[in-house]
C-alpha cells in the first residue's frame, strides 16, 4: 500500500502557513517545510517562518535544521523529507508538505537522479582561487562551456552550485543536466494530491509589498545585524536570501533603507512569479484560487474535502 502525500504549494505572502496549520488540524496531519531558507537557524523573520504560537501544536519538520553557514543540498531535502513521510504514515497522521521552493516539491514527486559522485577538495580550491584572481563570473563562464543547461538554471552568483557543477563534469565527463536526465519522470510511489494555491496578480503583489513593511517594522534590520555580529559571512549562500543580502547593503552603507525595501519588494515578486511558473509545469496539480472562497474556513474546507476523497481518508 502506498504512503499517502498531501503536498501544498504555492507563491511567497498568499497564505500557505495559516491554511496548512488549519488542513493538518482537519486531516489529522503532520507539516514537513519545503522552504529552502526555513531550514536557517537565526533567519526567522526575513523568511517569514512560522513561529511556536502559530504552530498551534500542529507538529512541523525540517525548519530550523542547520545553521547559516553549513550545506544543506537538494539531496539532503529528498532524504530527510522522504524519511519524514514513511514516519508519519506509520504514525496513521497524513505527511503535509508545505513549501514554494520547487525544487525540494520536485525532489520529492520526480525521479531526480542525484548522483553520488564525492566531492574533489583540492579541485575545488582550485576553482576558488580561479574565481578568486578572475572574479566572480569567471567560474559562471566556465560552466557556460561545459554544460550551458545547466549555466541557465544555476544563478552566477550561487558559487557553491557552480563548483558542484564544475565537479561532476570534472570527476565523471559527464554534465550535471545529464545526470538529472530523469528530472521530468514522475515517481509512483505515494497516493498524492497536489495543490497550488492563486490568486489575482495585482492582489498578490500587494500582499508581497505588506509583507515586506511588516517585516522591517517586526525587526528584519536587528535580525540580519545578529547574524552578522555572531561572525557569519555576508558572502554565505543563505545570506544571498532575498531581504538579507539587500538589508545587508543598506547595513554597509551602499543603499539607502527605502532602496534596500524597494529592492526586497521587486525581487519577492519575482520570485512569485517565478514560483507560479515553476508550478504549472506539473500537470498533477490542482490549481485553487483563493479569491473563489469568502474566507480562509471555507477554503480550508473545500481542500479538506478533495483531499479526503483523493487520499481516502
Amino acid at each position: 500500500m502506498k504512503d499517502k502525500l498531501f503536498i501544498l504549494v504555492g507563491p511567497t505572502a498568499i497564505g500557505k502557513t495559516a491554511l496548512s496549520i488549519d488542513l493538518a488540524k482537519r486531516l489529522k496531519g503532520e507539516i514537513i517545510s519545503a522552504d529552502s531558507m526555513q531550514i536557517y537557524k537565526y533567519m526567522d523573520i526575513g523568511t517569514a517562518k512560522v513561529t511556536r504560537d502559530e504552530m498551534d501544536d500542529i507538529p512541523h519538520h525540517l525548519i530550523d535544521i542547520v545553521y547559516p553557514d553549513e550545506d544543506y543540498t537538494v539531496s539532503n531535502y529528498q532524504r530527510d523529507a522522504s524519511r519524514l513521510i514513511e514516519e508519519i504514515n506509520a504514525r496513521d497522521m497524513l505527511p503535509i508538505v508545505v513549501g514554494g521552493t520547487g525544487l525540494y516539491i520536485n525532489s520529492l514527486v520526480y525521479n531526480l537522479n542525484f548522483t553520488e559522485v564525492p566531492p574533489d577538495e583540492e579541485y575545488r580550491m582550485e576553482l576558488e582561487e580561479y574565481a578568486r584572481i578572475n572574479g566572480e563570473g569567471y567560474l559562471h563562464q566556465m560552466l557556460e562551456e561545459v554544460d550551458p543547461v545547466s549555466s541557465m538554471t544555476i544563478s552566477p552568483n550561487d558559487r557553491k552550485r557552480i563548483i558542484r557543477a564544475l565537479e561532476i563534469y570534472y570527476l565523471t565527463g559527464k554534465t550535471m543536466s545529464e545526470h538529472n536526465k530523469d528530472f521530468r519522470k514522475e515517481v509512483d510511489k505515494y497516493q498524492l494530491f497536489m495543490v497550488c494555491l492563486n490568486m489575482d496578480r495585482k492582489k498578490l503583489y500587494d500582499r508581497i509589498n505588506l509583507r515586506v513593511d511588516l517585516m522591517i517594522e517586526e525587526g528584519l534590520i536587528d535580525e540580519v545585524k545578529g547574524i552578522l555580529d555572531k561572525g557569519y559571512d555576508k558572502n554565505l549562500v543563505s545570506l544571498q536570501a532575498i531581504g538579507y543580502k539587500e538589508i545587508i547593503s543598506y547595513l554597509e552603507g551602499k543603499i539607502s533603507l527605502e532602496e534596500a525595501v524597494n529592492t526586497i519588494k521587486q525581487a519577492s515578486r519575482n520570485y512569485a512569479k517565478r514560483q507560479l511558473t515553476w508550478f504549472r509545469r506539473d500537470k498533477r496539480i490542482n490549481w485553487i484560487d483563493v479569491e473563489d472562497f469568502k474566507d480562509r474556513d471555507e477554503l480550508s474546507s473545500y481542500i479538506y474535502n478533495q483531499a479526503k476523497n483523493k487520499l481516502k481518508i
